[in-house]
């Protein structure tokens, strides 16, 4: 059968393009190395290590210009697998992610990978499922998809102030993880510096939409990538004499087993839905490593899964990126990719958080008294780490700073000041290019969903393209107030994230395209009834009513949405026939891009009726 076919011609220079961009990246952080040698001072190399990568995304979005929608809404349909894998793997956590994730696995070991299972298992339940499908139909939002593939506006706007929520979410937590990071170059008050990564992303992105997007956040994953990658290779050379930590972490693993063993770390035991994840600020080393399910129970660890499966699967800010790719093929393949990359991205923050603590460990299994080295006292006087009692200091009477452990390791391996900068900036392009993401998915949202979700008739080139970028101003700038107004651990808001959007979305999206039956009374019940359940759960396990943590809302929500959707579709009159073959349309991958059509149909009644 037939794959759909290309919309766009890739451009044959990309690999040229992004070839120069990543030596440049490569000759600045070369060139601040030298100039750190020369002598030259602390405060040039961080301006040069901060503004330097910001300038080279800030003219890649810019030159990416674009005056017509099908570029501005979908990079035009050409953007390769390659690059919408990178993307989507970045973008699927974020600096949160790599931040925040570093710093659980530091200090509760192996069950942290609760997360990242769920991260995984989310990319390839979306490749199989829905991508494919989402791809065909060509929907620039999951509003526009949901709206159209039903034909009901109310379900349009319904979805639209539903997915919002969630999304504000995300970009509150990269915007503070973010403004954290760049605190590391410059002692600013964090207000200035989320005020600052607002200002950076809708000046990258107004010019060119998803253009704009899709080539700047490729820069920014790669920049993510190398600032990851370079100093743990250079940590696992050190302690192991391989570049390759994701490898060569294991052996470390053992010997620091039998040394947390003899130092009496506990083994817990905890309850079955016990989610006992670290959150912000200081906290102790709260168990071995390599136990699993000590501060998260079982039940609660499987329960974590399905809801980054879910959420994750169908994230909006996620899933529309697929509409930018040549064909269903390359969806497919994107998937592939980001799947692949998301994996060796979490396995080497997990070797960052085993070489950090095995740092710590060295020094309280050392003979004699323990005499603390310059690094040690280095991430005391900036507070990321502090040790309790006053006698012979053990692993568990280390407390240590969650969202710090990530860029303390090259402090700890005494590397450079310019490789904790490169350290520092690749979260801070991380950041950039997650809440840019999830900004440009809510700007589509509310300019083509909200302000014009009551027709279905596009409007004129012109002043949809205004009403777009100012709708991303404003998105951004709502999630940079709700950022300073609710500083809530970021690991959370994006727990309570993708647990919103898995109840309320996943199961009407599947069963859109799965579930011929299923209709529009069907979908607004689910998404509504998905997301006041997760919401009402969310706030019960804040206030303690429940007993459990509040990041395993989805738990209940999710079931309640999809029975919603069941009950009131079968409860209700069934689809039209024409609705029952525009999903017969969506499941063949051959043939003409359904919006599209759409689109052109809507465009030439209008002309008629002029």
């Amino acid at each position: 059968m037939p794959f759909s076919h290309r919309t766009g011609y890739v451009n044959p220079r990309l690999g040229t393009y992004f070839g120069i961009f990543m030596s440049a990246f490569v000759a600045l952080t070369l060139l601040v190395l030298i100039l750190e040698g020369l002598g030259v001072s602390d405060s040039t190399l961080r301006l040069a290590m901060f503004l330097g990568p910001i300038a080279f995304y800030a003219i890649i979005g810019l030159a990416a210009y674009s005056s017509e929608p099908i570029d501005y809404f979908a990079a035009g349909r050409r953007v390769p697998a390659f690059y919408t894998g990178l993307v989507l793997a970045q973008t699927a956590l974020g600096a949160t992610g790599l931040v925040a994730l570093t710093g659980a696995f530091f200090l509760i070991g192996f069950d942290a990978l609760c997360i990242v299972i769920g991260g995984l298992a989310g990319f390839v339940v979306m490749a199989v499922l829905l991508a494919p499908f989402f791809r065909k139909f060509g929907a620039f939002t999951v509003p526009s998809y949901l709206g159209k593939r039903f034909e009901s506006r109310a379900l349009r706007l319904v979805a639209g102030g539903i997915l919002a929520v969630p999304m504000l979410l995300v970009m509150a937590a990269e915007l503070r993880i973010g403004a954290h990071a760049a605190v590391w170059f410059y002692p600013m008050p964090s207000g200035l510096a989320v005020m600052l990564l607002v200002t950076v992303i809708v000046l990258t992105l107004a010019a060119g939409g998803m253009r704009s997007f899709a080539w700047s956040s490729s820069a920014q994953s790669i920049a993510a990538l190398i600032a990851l990658l370079v100093p743990i290779a250079i940590v696992g050379v050190i302690v192991t004499n391989l570049p390759l930590p994701q490898l060569s972490s294991g052996p470390v693993l053992r010997m620091m087993g039998r040394a947390e063993a003899a130092q009496g770390l506990p083994i817990i035991l905890p309850p079955a839905l016990a989610f006992d994840m670290p959150g912000e600020g200081l906290a102790p080393i709260a168990k071995r490593y390599s136990d699993a399910f000590g501060s998260v129970g079982p039940l609660a660890f499987v329960i974590i899964i399905l809801t980054l499966l879910s959420g994750i699967a169908s994230a909006p800010w996620l899933l529309p990126r697929v509409a930018g790719t040549p064909g269903v093929y390359e969806a497919r393949k994107s998937l592939g990719w980001a799947t692949f990359l998301f994996g060796i991205a979490m396995l080497t923050i997990a070797s960052v958080a085993i070489f950090m603590r095995d740092y710590l460990t060295d020094l309280v299994t050392a003979v004699g008294q323990v005499r603390f080295p310059e690094w040690f006292d280095a991430l005391r006087e900036r507070g990321i780490l502090s040790v309790a009692g006053d006698g012979r200091p053990t692993l568990s009477s280390f407390n240590v700073s969650r969202d710090d452990v990530l860029l303390s390791l090259p402090i700890a391996a005494e590397m450079p000041a310019a490789l904790v900068y490169l350290a520092a900036g690749g979260v801070v392009a991380a950041a950039l290019a997650t809440a840019g993401a999830v900004a440009l998915a809510l700007g589509n949202i509310l300019a083509e969903d909200i302000v014009y979700g009551l027709s279905w008739s596009p409007a004129r080139t012109g002043p949809r393209l205004i009403v777009s970028r100012l709708a991303l101003g404003t998105a951004a700038a709502v999630a940079g107030l709700i950022a300073l107004a609710a500083p809530t651990d970021p690991l959370k808001l994006v727990l309570w994230a993708v647990a919103l959007t898995g109840a309320s979305t996943f199961p009407v999206l599947v069963l859109s395209i799965w579930w011929k039956r299923l209709n529009a009374f069907g979908a607004v019940a689910g998404m509504a009834t998905g997301f006041g359940v997760t919401v009402l759960a969310i706030i019960a396990g804040e206030a303690g009513l429940t007993g459990t943590d509040s990041a395993l809302a989805a738990a209940i929500g999710l079931p309640a949405g999809a029975v919603a959707t069941i009950a009131v579709a079968l409860a209700t009159p069934g689809p039209q026939k024409t609705l029952l073959e525009l999903v017969r349309d969506i499941r063949v991958p051959g043939g003409e891009i359904l919006y599209d059509r759409e689109m052109r149909h809507q465009r030439r009644k209008k002309a008629q009726r002029t």
